[in-house]
């Protein structure tokens, strides 16, 4: 093999991430933020355990993640004009908001799937979440995490109700057989606030503390009726771990040309690598090789072509095209996070009806008295010379109605980057960093 010596210069960054119950009456462990007592609430649980061994065909797998992919690039366009650096996890928003379809009908429930890509019916598409949910959460056995700990991919999912409120008993046993979710009751009508601290305390508590403060003051009211929400956390060592000694300043070049002194990481590797038109590309394992992060890096003056050309496709056809090779890579190390309001972005996305007066939600309750008023989520990125440790959380929330040589890898500019699971193919998270030191 010829051996190809090349160099990635630092840039903004895109990153995809393959990654992953206050309530009626359940004897099951509810799952309860550190120092809660499971005897402080009810539960509208089902009384059917969750399926850990769903039968579930490889196709409907792989159009599972297809769909995903495509919400997920699709998401990437809409919400990269907000500007700075970027991070989100699509896979903890479809988890969400497969959840909440599970009660939409009738239009409401094709906005729904047409927006997310839920190609495979209400039958299919829950199994097919819960298989690929329990295979995420078998990977790094044996791994290293970056903190020295062991590796860890987390994934939990929790329903609040209103306590006294109508819930359908196959709406619950579809969320308890393939999201192991039950939900717990809460008072929204009488305390709100308390409410939201409740379910906050169970996100940081499942993210190891890095998603704090999900649902800010104000989003919960005593109108809402309904929330559910996903979690997921990443912690992974490099399969090749940087060196701190050699971690030194250098430029990184924003998009208007300006520099900027970064804390720069340097590596020489065998890496799996490809060149396109206008980018370079190189796949980072992490420890076990069952993950990795895939850096687009756009040529200088070619950012903006390439972000406007992400899709599932190109990027399918980049992983396509890697191949090993010996890489000087040389990066920066970067930690920030990204808090989005998406019910603005859903809407115009082709889901209208779920956040207006046309919702149609009877699947939850048998009433038409249920509508979404926001997509809360919120996301957390470091990378550095061990790994990378990411976090997420979405909340969706319902209120009731009428209210309201060496190849030189340096990335010394803008780059986009995504960490994947190889098997599956599933995105866990998005972003780009367009500024390390913001």
């Amino acid at each position: 093999m010829n051996r190809l010596f090349i160099n990635y210069l630092t840039i903004p960054v895109l990153i995809f991430l393959a990654f992953t119950s206050c309530g009626g009456s359940s004897s099951k462990n509810p799952n309860l933020p550190t120092g809660e007592n499971p005897k402080d609430y009810k539960f509208a649980a089902s009384d059917l355990s969750r399926n850990e061994s769903p039968n579930v065909p490889q196709s409907d797998m792989n159009e599972l993640a297809a769909g995903n992919s495509e919400f997920a690039f699709d998401l990437y366009k809409e919400i990269k004009s907000a500007g700075g650096n970027l991070f989100y996890s699509p896979f903890s928003i479809s988890q969400a908001l497969a959840m909440t379809w599970a009660g939409a009908r009738n239009n409401t429930e094709k906005q729904i799937a047409d927006t997310l890509h839920f190609t495979l019916g209400q039958t299919g598409l829950h199994p097919a979440f819960n298989k690929l949910d329990l295979e995420l959460q078998n990977r790094g056995q044996g791994a290293k995490g970056k903190d020295g700990k062991g590796f860890r991919l987390n994934i939990a999912n929790s329903i609040w109700g209103q306590d006294g409120w109508s819930w359908l008993p196959d709406f619950l046993d579809t969320l308890a057989l393939n999201y192991g979710a039950g939900m717990r009751l809460v008072d929204f009508k009488k305390l709100p606030d308390q409410c939201r601290v409740i379910i906050n305390n169970w996100v940081e508590d499942r993210t190891e503390d890095r998603i704090k403060n999900l649902i800010p003051e104000g989003i919960i009211t005593t109108d809402t009726r309904l929330v559910l929400v996903n979690a997921i956390y990443f912690n992974a060592a490099w399969k090749f771990p940087f060196k701190e000694e050699n971690t030194k300043p250098g430029d990184f070049i924003l998009l208007d040309g300006n520099k900027i002194s970064a804390d720069m990481m340097n590596q020489n590797e065998e890496h799996d690598y490809t060149e396109g038109d206008g980018y370079k590309a190189c796949e980072l394992k992490y420890d076990g090789d069952e993950l990795s992060m895939i850096i687009v890096l756009p040529d200088s003056g070619r950012f903006d072509e390439i972000e406007s050309s992400l899709s599932a496709d190109f990027i399918d056809g980049i992983i396509d095209n890697l191949s090993d090779k010996s890489v000087n890579v040389t990066m920066p190390k970067y930690e920030f996070e990204s808090q989005f309001s998406l019910a603005d972005t859903l809407e115009a996305m082709g889901m209208p009806d779920a956040f207006s007066a046309s919702a149609d939600f009877s699947g939850m309750d048998g009433s038409l008295r249920l509508v979404i008023t926001d997509v809360i989520h919120k996301a957390f990125i470091a990378t550095d010379e061990a790994g990378t440790e990411a976090a997420a959380a979405t909340a969706v929330i319902l209120n009731e109605k009428g209210m309201p040589e060496f190849a030189e890898f340096k990335v010394d500019r803008p780059f986009i980057f995504l960490i994947r699971d190889i098997k599956t193919g599933a995105i866990l998270f998005v972003g780009r960093v367009l500024n390390p030191k913001a």
